[in-house]
């Protein structure tokens, strides 16, 4: 039986509130890699391609550095925390100035799956000389 192991990727600081990207994130919990894509593909959210880059990252980790076989992959966890908060103020009338907060989301997808098996290697055998 194949051992299940797991790769991961994370996005730091997007420009997104944290609560809109964990919207669409809640879309894609639990799916496999190719259906997440497919689903995300087709929202029309701008939190969609954020979430897209980060499940493709995790995906070429784990098919490049961890060596899983990239069907078999499941989207064990993917969740969104606040990231960064920047301070600035919008002028308003009579030389006011309103603070407000530019918020950022940090997204980390951890991917599951079997691994690759291994090709058997062919033992080639050894050629005898021939002698002249």
């Amino acid at each position: 039986m194949a051992v299940s192991l797991t790769a991961h990727s994370y996005a730091d600081s997007v420009d997104q509130a944290p609560r809109k990207v964990a919207l669409v994130a809640s879309l894609v919990r639990y799916r496999t890699v190719a259906d997440a894509l497919v689903i995300l593909s087709h929202t029309p959210k701008r939190a969609a391609k954020l979430i897209i880059k980060a499940i493709e990252s995790a995906k070429a980790n784990a098919i490049n550095n961890h060596g899983l076989d990239g069907k078999t992959l499941v989207i064990s966890t993917i969740s969104v925390t606040a990231g960064t908060r920047l301070k600035r103020f919008k002028p308003a009338s009579r030389g006011r100035a309103l603070p407000f907060q530019k918020k950022s989301a940090n997204i980390l997808v951890e991917l599951t799956g079997d691994e690759k098996p291994k090709k058997k290697e062919v033992v080639k055998p050894a050629k005898e000389k021939e002698s002249k």
